[in-house]
């Protein structure tokens, strides 16, 4: 059985101009955070997520990398009538 490693962003905070300020999509007050290190920290304590994260600057997001092993299932073996060999 062969495993690969798969991941998603899952998105959590917006950038809100100016500077570096921060809201939390989960956030139920609406918080605003006033620095990058802040909003991370917020996220911990309220979901306990321990893992890593993803800054995309330019779309003012920040994302919580989910990562999750899968099992690679192969394509069956393909046989031949000509061979006398049964339809799998």
């Amino acid at each position: 059985m062969e495993l690969r490693e798969v991941e998603s962003n899952k998105l959590i905070a917006n950038r809100v101009p100016p500077s570096d300020n921060w809201r939390l999509l989960e956030d139920p007050q609406g918080t605003i955070y006033t620095s990058l290190t802040d909003t991370l920290e917020a996220y911990f304590e309220l979901t306990g997520f321990r893992g890593e994260y993803r800054l995309a600057p330019l779309e003012s997001k920040l994302y919580a990398i989910i990562s999750y092993e899968e099992e690679v299932k192969s394509p069956p073996l393909k046989t031949y009538n000509i061979y006398g060999e049964e339809e799998g």
